[in-house]
């Protein structure tokens, strides 16, 4: 996947962008189904269903980015606003305040630490497995060839939501592997995994979901604030 990268800044800060960008893709997930059952066939046709209705979303988040080969946790949390066309804004706010934001077309990643916005091509910069997994979301089985429970046994976890263990037919460096649990009183997906080729993960928990409220287009939309300095994002 070619993910954009400031060309300088915290590395902390990039991490948290690198994860945003990927973690995206897994709130469009986040559109309640009626279902009372927890059988396999039901949950992912209730995702399928749920990437057909989703017009917009606005939820709180947090985040642990971890680092296998360094044994390292990056927390972060905020806001997160998504619509349909490719529209995304990311507020974070913790551990230091960061925008993400995109019009479908083109990208802004706004450091005020660094007095410094970073910008690119949307398309460019959310090319790979982001744009393969939110092209396939209604298509669960077309894009995953492997679609099951992460435990057989029990099919849930400690808090009773069902979790699945999914892998892309088609994987790349920055997702290998995705794993959602899945709220069983309204299949609103309240927590992501998502692993990349070298076993790093990103953890995404998500609440206060409101769904289809008519999110205004303006909220996608930046004005690099007068002395901030313009840089292009790089890919790699």
């Amino acid at each position: 996947m070619q993910n954009p990268r400031p060309r300088r800044g915290r590395g902390q800060g990039e991490g948290v962008q690198r994860f945003a960008l990927l973690a995206l893709l897994v709130l469009v997930l986040l559109k309640p189904v009626a279902a009372d059952a927890q059988e396999l066939d039901q949950v992912v046709a209730g995702l399928e269903a749920t990437y057909g209705k989703f017009s917009d979303l606005r939820a709180e988040f947090s985040q642990v980015a971890h680092n296998k080969s360094l044994g390292q946790d990056i927390k972060a949390e905020g806001v997160v606003y998504l619509k349909k066309g490719g529209k995304m804004r990311w507020d974070y706010k913790r551990p230091s305040p960061q925008q993400i934001i995109s019009d479908g077309a083109s990208l802004w990643v706004y450091t005020p630490e660094l007095n410094q916005v970073n910008t690119g091509s949307a398309p460019k910069a959310l090319a790979g497995p982001a744009g393969s997994f939110l092209a396939g979301l209604g298509k669960v089985r077309d894009q995953f060839k492997v679609v099951r429970f992460l435990n057989p046994a029990t099919k849930v976890d400690a808090a009773g939501r069902p979790v699945l263990d999914l892998t892309p037919k088609s994987p790349s460096p920055m997702l290998t592997r995705l794993v959602l649990a899945v709220d069983p009183k309204d299949y609103v997906v309240r927590q992501a995994v998502i692993y990349d080729q070298f076993e790093n993960t990103v953890t995404m928990s998500f609440s206060k979901v409101a769904l289809n409220v008519g999110l205004s287009d303006s909220l996608f939309t930046f004005t690099p604030p007068k002395g901030v300095s313009v840089v292009p994002l790089e890919s790699r």
